[in-house]
């Protein structure tokens, strides 16, 4: 397989370029992956993951699907960061055809936490202002809860706990989805935000992406 794939056009690119922008704000040094089997592009990302700081807290995923100017075949994870250097410079040598080259492919352990595919059953729907608001409860949570001096571990687990919660609609969604639509910029003023679950995984789906998480198993935020 190899690392590049063909947009449509410029604005699809300036797209993709505006959601990796507000998924490195989330995470300074994330990954993002991409997969393509077909003419769709998915580009997730994970601005909160269980990984070894953070062994009990919630994983959350965002997700945003492109169509490709041609079929492609690829599975990658890549930094943000290099992803975002090298769509700067396709936009400025302002290309006829819009084909963006990947660096090597990285490892990382939530590539491989996939959530199902298919299987996935209507919920419920949230009112985009009941999201905006958790997500802004949560944020200043954190920024209370934390002193400026607490770093790795401890503040790992301190966001963990806080965003590991479930939200108050009987789902068990975690608090910290809220935070990463909110985040990535899935969250349209007055919408209804679609809520699906399947086989442990909760899914926010809304006219910008998708936000997929495991399903919480910490306390109900009161």
């Amino acid at each position: 397989m190899k690392n590049a794939f063909k947009l449509q056009d410029r604005q699809s690119v300036e797209d993709l370029e505006a959601y990796l922008l507000r998924a490195k704000r989330l995470d300074t040094t994330g990954l993002v992956r991409f997969r393509a089997f077909g003419d769709v592009l998915a580009a997730y990302v994970a601005p909160i993951f269980a990984g070894s700081l953070m062994d009990n807290g919630p994983t959350v995923l965002g997700l945003r699907t492109t169509e490709l100017a041609e079929p492609s075949e690829l599975d990658a994870v890549v930094p943000i960061a290099n992803v975002l250097d090298r769509i700067a410079k396709l936009l400025a040598d302002n290309p006829r055809k819009f084909v963006l080259e990947l660096p090597d492919t990285l490892k990382t352990p939530w590539a491989g936490i996939s959530p199902p595919r298919t299987g996935w059953e209507p919920l419920i729907e949230i009112p985009e202002a009941e999201l905006t608001q958790l997500a802004k409860d949560g944020i200043a949570e954190v920024a209370d809860t934390l002193p400026e001096a607490v770093g790795g571990p401890i503040a790992a687990r301190i966001r963990g706990e806080i965003w590991g919660r479930q939200m108050k609609f009987g789902s068990r969604i975690p608090t910290g989805a809220a935070f990463v639509a909110a985040g990535l910029g899935f969250l349209t003023e007055n919408e209804m935000v679609q809520v699906y679950q399947a086989q442990g995984w909760v899914r926010l789906s809304s006219e910008h992406g998708h936000v997929l998480a495991k399903a919480a198993s910490g306390p109900v935020l009161d």
